[in-house]
């Protein structure tokens, strides 16, 4: 595959050059892949096809995506263009398939910062009833909430996006871990052995899970999506994308042991529980973790749809610079050098798409809906 010429430099753009430094490049992928999104939502669908080889799916689809990201990072290393994929595919494939490679983009943030605003709206509800509160608030203002704060902060500035996400989601991610230490140490220090040994798994339950656990990582090359705002970015981005695929793969594989372990006992399976992290909770006699725990997940989901709109305006932009879509949307902010058009239309359309469902449907719903369509959209990707 051709590759584009390497450059010293990210193209001259109407965007903010040299804002953001590595760790706010990680923070992007880290909040767009949401660990914890895959901590209290997604292991139970793993283990309903992985059972005791629920740890090992993901340890198998994070090497998987490593060969992606390999490839990907030779486009990284070349180009720090904005648009991401959707400069690097057409630059290889040329320009009728990288439109097609930015469409299935637009559509995959679009509906995982869905999710975000609906997961927001779940974890807040939580976190209210963790709080003793008995008033039950309406999920559109949720929605509206979280879908006006990520507008607000992704227009004023991407370096305070940045460091917000990183900021949300390493506390989340440390509560998590620390509810996961209480269950692996609570009774001393336990080896599961059935976990070890994989009893009772078999190649077509953990193929099935695989493809679940290749759901929760990606978002790793969002990160690609800053590359004209990065600092040394054809340094930085393709190390962002690397490390966030590694500390987020690990993570999965360690909470994957956790939950299984944790909740062997349990009356009901892993794979029939809706709140795993609540449940175990109750189980080892923490329950003062609950609410922090809702909380946590509740900024992450906010995170999720902060880094989707940063991540989807930035491919919306470009597209309209090039005339695929309207010219307006090519334009950056003046004094605030983001790309506001794009960030306004695309929040509004984010925003439209749970606040109308709500009319037929529930956000728990909409959510597992959203991923979905998701996953086609990156797959194609």
């Amino acid at each position: 595959m051709a590759v584009a010429p390497v450059k010293a430099a990210p193209a001259k753009t109407g965007l903010r050059t040299g804002a953001l430094g590595f760790p706010a490049l990680l923070a992007q992928s880290v909040a767009l892949i949401s660990p914890t999104m895959t901590a209290v939502l997604i292991i139970p669908l793993a283990f309903s096809n992985a059972g005791e080889g629920t740890w090992l799916a993901y340890l198998f689809g994070t090497v998987m995506l490593l060969f992606v990201v390999f490839c990907l990072n030779q486009f990284t290393k070349r180009s720090a263009a904005p648009g991401a994929m959707y400069t690097y595919t057409a630059r290889g494939l040329g320009p009728a398939t990288g439109v097609l490679s930015g469409w299935t983009l637009l559509w995959c943030y679009l509906f995982i910062g869905t999710a975000g605003l609906t997961g927001f709206a779940i974890f807040f509800q939580q976190f209210l009833d963790a709080l003793g509160a008995t008033i039950t608030v309406p999920p559109d203002i949720f929605f509206a909430i979280s879908a006006a704060t990520c507008w607000y902060i992704a227009y004023k500035d991407i370096r305070i996006s940045s460091l917000i996400t990183l900021a949300f989601e390493g506390i989340s991610v440390a509560l998590i871990l620390a509810l996961a230490a209480v269950v692996l140490f609570k009774h001393g220090i336990q080896i599961d052995t059935a976990q070890l040994k994989l009893k009772g798994v078999g190649p077509h339950g953990m193929s099935l899970a695989v493809v679940a656990c290749i759901f929760s990582l990606v978002g790793f090359e969002s990160a690609t999506a800053l590359g004209s705002e990065a600092r040394n970015p054809l340094r930085n981005v393709p190390r962002a994308v690397i490390w966030s695929l590694i500390l987020t793969g690990t993570f999965m594989v360690i909470m994957g042991y956790v939950e299984v372990f944790g909740t062997r006992h349990y009356g009901t399976p892993l794979g029939s529980i809706t709140a795993p992290l609540s449940v175990l909770s109750s189980l080892y006699q923490v329950t003062f973790f609950k609410a922090p725990i809702a909380l946590g997940a509740m900024i992450s989901f906010f995170s999720l749809s902060l880094s989707c709109l940063n991540a989807g305006a930035r491919i919306l932009y470009p597209m309209g610079e090039h005339m695929v879509f309207p010219r307006q949307l090519g334009r950056a902010h003046p004094k605030n050098g983001t790309p506001h058009v794009a960030l306004t239309v695309y929040i509004v359309i984010m925003f439209a798409i749970p606040t109308v469902l709500e009319l037929v449907t529930n956000p728990v719903t909409t959510f597992g809906d959203a991923g979905t369509l998701a996953a086609f959209g990156f797959l194609l990707a």
